[in-house]
């Protein structure tokens, strides 16, 4: 049980995981093993406020290590030896929410010319990391960036200062692409993989944020009455953006975050990107989760019968690994499931927006802390 927080853990069993016995979690048997290279390699993951540390997932990490090329039976078998399952309730009754993300495939150019206008940005050197050390009094404890100028900190700009201009002249751009849509739902997607004129292919992930809250323009064409409620979707929002070119401006900018992108190579067009976690994402495999609350690497059993066109036979029901995270997922039991790359998973990703049931496993030496 926690305790101070707006949910709570209830200890279950995996006969009480709907379809537990159906999953074949086998495929995350490469991104356990990475998450594994990268603690023992680098630095640990952030503890969320949940309490769960990267220390407690290393060992099921070691012994996962060895099942590669095992059957579904075997994994389901080991996660049963060596975790207990939780189902994360929210206190308010309500169920969980997710839904799902993509890797764009956009055209880009090198230049800048009158068809290749809108930039995607490294991180600038005047945004700087915010924590409890040195964040300024008064400033929302919600921001992790903010904008250093003569040894002060403040709000960086937003999304309609920066596409007016403010980082125009200092050689940030990576690349120019076609679409002002393409380069705002990369923004919303955090990753992408950009094809140049030659046909070379490059990715882009996420580096970092201006800091402000993602608001959805969903929600505000909605609310405008521009586009009918259930009409709404990645595709009937990107088609009134291109049509209404003059009114775009001030929808684009009520979203007042803003991203950056480092860049990075494309070595395995079967994998995913780079997240958050510093692990490539697996397709239909990994969760963006609440980073504040929760701690990556850890897996989570997902259950939504309202989910029909990612499994054959309808009713999702998957085990996955927590390896990202994004301004808009808030909350114990809120997620954002990876699709994969180019349109196909696009199509997949704009028709998730489902409640679902969210079940935490817990490495059984730390599951005692939570029963």
């Amino acid at each position: 049980m926690t305790e101070g927080q707006d949910f709570e853990l209830r200890p279950v069993s995996f006969a009480d995981l709907p379809r537990w016995q159906e999953d074949d979690p086998s495929s995350l048997a490469g991104a356990m093993c990475d998450c594994l290279v990268h603690l023992k390699s680098a630095k640990p993951y952030k503890t969320g406020s949940l309490g769960l540390t990267a220390g407690d997932l290393v060992s099921l990490l070691e012994q996962a290590a060895g099942l590669s090329g095992e059957s579904p039976e075997t994994w389901r078998a080991f996660f049963e030896a060596t975790c207990e399952p939780f189902l994360i309730r929210r206190k308010d009754g309500e169920r969980g929410f997710v839904t799902a993300f993509f890797e764009p495939e956009v055209e880009v150019s090198a230049a800048p010319d009158e068809t290749f206008r809108y930039p995607f940005y490294r991180r600038p050197d005047d945004l700087v990391d915010v924590n409890d050390a040195n964040r300024p009094a008064g400033m929302d404890d919600y921001y992790e960036f903010g904008l250093q100028r003569d040894g002060v900190i403040s709000y960086y700009p937003d999304r309609g200062t920066i596409e007016r201009g403010y980082l125009e002249g200092r050689g940030l751009e990576i690349a120019w692409a076609k679409s002002r849509a393409d380069v705002f739902f990369t923004h919303v997607q955090g990753a992408a993989r950009l094809r140049y004129p030659d046909g070379s292919l490059k990715r882009i992930t996420y580096a970092a944020k201006a800091g402000h809250r993602f608001s959805g323009i969903g929600k505000l064409l909605i609310e405008r009455g521009e586009i009918a409620r259930e009409a709404i979707s990645m595709q009937s929002i990107r088609a009134w953006l291109e049509a209404n070119p003059d009114r775009a401006d001030d929808v684009y900018w009520q979203n007042r975050s803003y991203i950056f992108f480092r860049e990075a190579a494309v070595d395995d067009v079967t994998k995913g990107p780079i997240a958050a976690a510093k692990v490539p994402l697996v397709a239909g495999r990994s969760l963006a989760v609440d980073r504040r609350i929760h701690t990556f690497g850890f897996p989570f059993y997902i259950v939504s019968e309202a989910i029909t066109h990612m499994d054959r036979d309808g009713h999702f029901a998957r085990l996955m690994l927590a390896l990202d995270t994004g301004s808009a997922i808030t909350g114990p039991a809120r997620g954002d499931i990876f699709t994969g790359s180019g349109d196909e998973a696009g199509e997949m990703a704009g028709a998730v927006a489902c409640p679902a049931d969210f079940y935490i496993l817990l490495p059984k030496a730390a599951a005692a802390r939570y029963r």
